[in-house]
């Protein structure tokens, strides 16, 4: 009778495997046919020259603006004269046709720490809650032999039963004085 019931539990678990390990082959196939039919994401030309703001690459590929207006094109025929004739806001503009961030403006620190520590605060307040709960609802009571009390029983107890009296715990007692030696 347990031979035949084990024999049909192993023919059960063998049909529950090959259906689940078929419904996951046919979840795959329509999956990857429905994503076959979005559209990709725009792609970027590695090839071509691209705009990067970078300590290590103080000239990139290509200026900051392409597309320049009119006003852009008369202060960059201004540019070929004289910089002397340029204002002060003028070399500022042309600075941020070529450039989008100055040296000290990629250099200044970012306030991404303060959200990286938020999450680690979020974290780990979290895990605390789940510990907490863990040990009011999940663990069970703490047993009795960790009370201070049940020790001290609990030696009494070996030292009476003069446990390995040779070199072990009853060599340590002076059983005529009541103390450790």
């Amino acid at each position: 009778m347990i031979l035949v019931s084990k024999m049909m539990l192993r023919l059960t678990a063998g049909r529950v495997g090959s259906l689940v390990a078929r419904r996951a082959t046919v979840a795959l196939t329509t999956n990857s046919a429905r994503m076959a039919s979005h559209e990709v994401a725009q792609t970027v030309d590695m090839s071509q020259p691209m705009y990067v703001d970078r300590l290590d690459t103080p000239l990139p590929d290509k200026p900051y603006t392409d597309v320049l207006t009119a006003a852009d094109k008369s202060l960059k025929q201004k540019e070929k004269g004289p910089w002397s004739q340029l204002t002060q806001e003028e070399k500022l503009a042309l600075y941020r046709l070529a450039f989008h961030q100055t040296y000290s403006e990629m250099k200044r620190p970012s306030a991404e720490w303060k959200t990286v520590l938020g999450g680690m605060f979020i974290f780990m307040g979290f895990t605390g809650l789940l510990v907490w709960w863990q040990t009011a609802y999940v663990y069970p009571a703490r047993p009795r032999t960790f009370d201070e009390e049940w020790q001290a029983k609990q030696l009494q107890r070996m030292l009476d039963m003069k446990v390995n009296p040779i070199e072990g715990f009853s060599a340590k007692w002076d059983y005529e004085k009541g103390q450790w030696k």
